[in-house]
């Protein structure tokens, strides 16, 4: 197998950002029984206090008045797929075409994503529930019974979204228990469907209708 150090760049992904992937130890030691990404700080340690974990509600119940849509962040690791259940994902440029979406520092599927350097993010329509809750898990395979496709980059491609977009990784930042990830993207698609997208809204899956 090839180590990752001694593969070429992917396309569009900065000269020096395998300066910052986490080491293969510090990745074994995220993993555990849950992943779940939809909602602002939910995988986070929290201090112990009153006052922190009233500040942490407030904070919840805030952002949950913001609807989102649901997306599934995916990539190739060493040869398996690996993937996640994710609401804060963005569009932030048109000219380099670039989108983003947040991580919380704790998520076991992060750094593996962050050291294949690519992703795709497949839009859930709203009969992909499920879909959602397995991506959330820990502990399981969560593609025993996902349909999928290879991108252009190689990352899975779920079948039924309404859309796609593929990148590699273009920049990481750290933003206080998540990181921002920037990615260029490389291709996209929208399926030709009558499908609404699947959103979150007050800490529950909702649809258009």
């Amino acid at each position: 197998m090839v180590r990752m150090a001694e593969q070429e760049i992917p396309t569009g992904m900065r000269d020096d950002a395998r300066e910052s992937w986490p080491p293969r130890t510090l990745i074994e030691s995220f993993l555990g029984n849950f992943n779940f990404e939809l909602r602002p700080g939910e995988d986070t340690d929290i201090a112990d206090t009153e006052a922190a974990q009233s500040a942490a509600r407030r904070f919840r119940d805030v952002l949950g008045r913001y609807c989102s849509g649901v997306t599934v962040v995916a990539s190739i690791s060493d040869g398996e797929p690996v993937g996640m259940t994710c609401q804060s994902f963005s569009s932030i440029s048109l000219d380099p075409p670039l989108v983003m979406f947040s991580p919380a520092k704790t998520s076991r599927a992060w750094p593996l994503i962050q050291r294949a350097g690519h992703f795709c993010v497949s839009f859930l329509a709203e009969d992909q529930v499920e879909i959602s809750n397995v991506m959330a898990g820990r502990g399981i395979d969560k593609f025993a019974d996902v349909a999928w496709s290879p991108s252009k980059t190689g990352a899975p491609l779920l079948d039924g979204v309404i859309g796609h977009v593929d990148c590699t990784i273009h920049a990481v930042h750290e933003a206080g228990d998540h990181y921002v990830v920037i990615g260029r993207v490389q291709e996209m698609d929208f399926a030709d469907t009558e499908l609404d997208p699947l959103l979150f809204y007050k800490g529950a899956y909702r649809s258009v209708r």
